[in-house]
């Protein structure tokens, strides 16, 4: 039996994994994810004024919101913001490995990660201002 067709049998019986594997792939995961930070920290200047944005707004979030939607509101277009810059890094490490030339996909994805920071900004600001408007006009 081939691996995936393995897999498939497994699966259709209702085989689950013993604990033990599933907290192992979890600690491996998360390791890959701190991974993914650390390097998006040190390699884009962009998302580390996100981190600093974050760090000095989120706070702020906290006290502006009169209620929990509020603050989720205001503190999560901080975190879309930030999810988008990953995003957009992602995006432009893996065109930025295929090669150094020149090609009009490769320019589509890095504009289209571009655009999805770009959005979530506008997003950001669209919502504090709406909330900030409620709360002190």
């Amino acid at each position: 039996m081939t691996n995936s067709s393995q897999r498939a049998e497994r699966h259709a019986i209702g085989y689950k994994p013993e604990p033990t594997g599933a907290v192992k792939r979890l600690f491996r995961a998360l390791g890959f994810s701190i991974h993914g930070l650390r390097a998006t920290w040190h390699s884009e200047w962009a998302f580390r004024v996100d981190v600093a944005l974050f760090v000095v707004l989120a706070p702020v979030a906290l006290w502006v919101g009169r209620t929990g939607g509020e603050r989720a509101l205001l503190v999560g277009s901080l975190f879309l913001l930030l999810i988008a810059e990953l995003v957009n890094s992602g995006i432009e490490a893996v065109v930025d490995r295929i090669g150094p030339d020149r090609h009009e996909f490769s320019k589509k994805a890095k504009d289209v990660g571009s655009a999805v920071v770009l959005v979530a900004l506008a997003n950001a600001g669209v919502v504090w201002l709406l909330l900030l408007a409620d709360r002190f006009l």
